[in-house]
């Protein structure tokens, strides 16, 4: 392993795959990063929560089986699995639980989920090569919001034209944080890049099956390998973003350059405004979610007396979330109708539980799924929706909500440690977050079994 070069993340003007090679491999500014750092520490709890739980799901199982079929160089820790694998096996298949129960965290920058693409990756590779607490802490912020300033370069277009932002930004995401755990300097983390954007795949069309949790685990193997091939001398092409026929142009990227052109990579980070998922569906319904629990708790509105119900939300999210039959626990979580009618009902969407199959057919839900209705308007961010509550009697009730209103730092490590808790227990949590934050000083290799008491 090579020593990170020290240069400054000077951004201005550069094209944009130099761009985040440069930003990869340059010291992070510590001002800048201060609460990006915390929110990164909190993510990586919510990482280790959500994969631990989604371990026993059958996604989680068949990739899990399907690695370990393989053999290989014992390198890193596997959830679930009793042995080390190696780091591009160990990737794929932590990547794939920790998002198998859809309950990972959120960028709306982008709409992807940047997490369970860029820890695995770095945790294989800093087991792998006994890298510290610290660098790891480091690599991962940088990986972070590499996915989500990628996603923000991509836009919406490329979203909306069918490819998941969690699997495309998100591998160049988990490429810049192995490149820089291993120590690769500007110019190997730029055919680092390049590699990525020839594996980089990830079709919405995949939402509600097995496909997608699987494009978390493909986006932090892909990210593993680009970088160890990069380390080994492989050449790509080192424009392969921007260039003619690269990714952008290939997967209706919109080029979004203007905040990478003024020079705000690594001097602001925008993962900071991650959003952390506190119940466990797709994150587009949970703004309907707030305000449904709002209308019924803070004003009184019971289901059996819900003549209508309209939710208004952006209409990007139809194509995300908008199953009007679900049929499957999985499908549930990506349906605004059913949630609807779960949250009017009083069943709570934060257990993983709820999300059964039998939720699906159960008929006093069915009945009030079907009383509801959505509608879209193109002034709302995804992350906010409009919700009207018609009774019976004539009257109305009518809710607003934004999951991106700002939420006091300590207000959000209370209720992702709360989460926390209810996924591995109060005390392993602690244990967990204590370790967590012991990693910022710490010098000795970290070691997934130990971090997350696996």
């Amino acid at each position: 392993m090579n020593k990170i070069e020290t240069v400054q993340p000077d951004t201005e003007a550069l094209p944009v795959t130099r761009l985040f090679a440069r930003f990869a491999v340059a010291p992070i500014d510590e001002t800048a990063a201060h609460e990006a750092k915390h929110v990164a520490c909190l993510s990586l709890l919510d990482w280790i929560g959500v994969a631990v739980a989604g371990a026993d799901e059958p996604v989680s199982q068949i990739v899990r089986d399907y690695v370990a079929s393989d053999g290989g160089t014992p390198e890193a820790s596997v959830i679930g699995h009793p042995t080390k694998l190696p780091a591009r096996a160990a990737a794929l298949s932590n990547g794939a639980a920790s998002h198998a129960l859809d309950y990972d965290d959120t960028h709306f920058l982008h709409l992807g989920h940047p997490t369970v693409a860029v820890v695995p990756a770095a945790l294989a590779l800093a087991e792998k090569h006994k890298v510290s607490g610290a660098a790891f802490l480091d690599a991962v912020l940088v990986g972070v919001e590499t996915a989500c300033r990628v996603g923000e370069w991509l836009g919406r277009g490329h979203y909306q034209h069918g490819f998941h932002q969690t699997a495309t930004s998100g591998t160049f995401g988990a490429a810049a944080a192995a490149a820089r755990l291993l120590g690769l300097d500007e110019d190997r983390t730029a055919h680092a890049l390049g590699l990525a954007a020839t594996k980089a795949s990830g079709l919405k069309s995949q939402f509600g099956t097995m496909g997608k949790p699987y494009h978390a685990g493909l986006a932090a193997q892909s990210g593993v390998e680009a970088a160890l091939l990069a380390a080994a001398g492989f050449i790509s092409r080192p424009d392969g973003m921007e260039c003619e026929q690269g990714f952008g142009a290939t997967h209706a990227g919109e080029g979004n350059d203007g905040a990478l052109g003024l020079g705000t990579l690594g001097r602001s980070f925008v993962f900071s405004e991650v959003q952390h998922k506190f119940h466990a569906c797709c994150h587009g319904t949970h703004a309907p979610l707030e305000a449904l629990i709002s209308a019924r708790d803070d004003h009184g509105i019971a289901p059996e007396d819900v003549s209508r119900v309209e939710i208004t939300v952006n209409p990007r999210l139809l194509k995300v979330c908008n199953l009007e039959q679900p049929a499957t626990g999985l499908e549930a979580k990506f349906s605004f109708r059913l949630t609807a009618a779960m949250a009017l009902y009083g069943h709570d969407t934060t257990v993983l539980s709820s999300f059964s199959d039998e939720m699906c057919r159960a008929p006093e839900l069915v009945r009030l799924r079907d009383k509801v209705r959505v509608a879209t308007d193109e002034t709302l961010p995804e992350s906010a929706a409009h919700v009207q509550v018609a009774r019976s009697q004539g009257d109305a009730v009518t809710v607003h909500r934004d999951i991106c209103d700002p939420l006091p730092l300590a207000q959000r490590e209370a209720k992702v440690r709360a989460k926390g808790a209810g996924l591995l227990g109060a005390d392993r949590a602690d244990r967990c977050w204590q370790r967590i934050q012991d990693l910022k000083s710490a010098n000795a290799a970290i070691d997934l079994r130990h971090l997350a008491e696996l």
